[in-house]
């Protein structure tokens, strides 16, 4: 789940942070990226939970009405469609799921206002409308369902940027990408697999868990070879007057194309251009993709890097 588009994200941002605290342990450093990428696999936890929360909730909502029209003597039918989704129930049972939520102790319990909050804002969804009139009934029709609410409110909802940025600094920049694999996982989810469906691994492999680690020491450790080659390339301007995060988005470009030859060079620049673009000035994706492309055809034609 932990891709190397958000590794990429996490090394620049914490590369950035050893500087501003100057320059603090290097193995400690290490150890505050492994726990920053495990914090976006609780995310991505913590997430698929929240499906369940709010069904929990609609189900306290409906057991009160159902109360409340026996004391009343009402006669409503009130449908059960919506808290019987079966791709939610799947959800709720899910083995792995409910292991890593004990272990680490998550929950949605303390949060009950943004559960009625959310489940009202799905009741008067045209989502919700369509589903509770549909007369057909399955389970890909229920794990639709959720995808479009997940898609459609659930990632659009800035209430909840508010409160899981509340919860954990570490998921400030972690939840468009995990917004992403919450929704594949819900269109992976089968019927059949029951409690046993898995979920996405926090790596992929073991070979992305070691390009984290690798990339963040090197580009710490190979700090002055790599500036050199940006202060030896600067044009226009003065290494100094360079903002310091479009330093260091190249240090880390630097550090991958010069470790990692199996990545493509137009990956490697496209990813830390776009990281430029959000994350330094206007100017900065253009200016790092100018340094790092001429930088990349000097040592090409050095023959002291070899790129597809």
């Amino acid at each position: 789940m932990i891709n190397r588009i958000l590794i990429r994200l996490k090394i620049v941002q914490l590369v950035y942070a050893f500087y501003l605290n100057g320059n603090a342990n290097l193995e400690k450093a290490v150890k505050e990226l492994n726990f920053s990428l495990s914090k976006a696999y609780e995310l991505y936890n913590y997430l698929l939970l929240l499906m369940v929360a709010v069904t929990r909730y609609g189900v306290e909502r409906i057991v009160k009405r159902e109360k409340m029209n026996l004391v009343t003597h009402k006669e409503e039918a009130i449908s059960h469609k919506f808290i019987d989704n079966r791709f939610v129930l799947q959800l709720e049972h899910n083995t792995a799921l409910k292991e890593y939520v004990e272990d680490r102790h998550l929950d949605w319990t303390m949060h009950e206002d943004y559960l009625k909050y959310l489940y009202e804002l799905i009741v008067d969804s045209d989502i919700y409308k369509e589903y509770m009139t549909s007369t057909e009934s399955s389970y890909q029709e229920d794990r639709e369902l959720w995808r479009k609410i997940y898609k459609s409110i659930i990632a659009k909802d800035e209430r909840l940027d508010d409160l899981l940025e509340e919860k954990s600094l570490y998921w400030n920049d972690d939840r468009t990408t995990v917004d992403t694999f919450v929704l594949k996982s819900i269109k992976r989810f089968d019927e059949h697999e029951k409690a046993d469906q898995e979920l996405l691994p926090d790596f992929k492999d073991e070979e992305d868990r070691e390009y984290a680690e690798r990339l963040f020491r090197n580009s710490i450790l190979r700090e002055e070879e790599y500036r050199t080659l940006i202060r030896q390339n600067v044009k226009n301007w003065e290494f100094d007057r360079l903002a310091f995060m479009d330093v260091v988005i190249m240090q880390v470009a630097l550090a991958e194309l010069m470790s990692f030859p199996n990545i493509p060079l137009s990956v490697t620049i496209n990813e830390y251009v776009e990281i430029a673009k959000c994350y330094s000035t206007p100017k900065s994706g253009s200016y790092v993709n100018g340094i790092i492309d001429v930088i990349a055809k000097k040592l090409q034609k050095e023959r002291k890097i070899f790129k597809s």
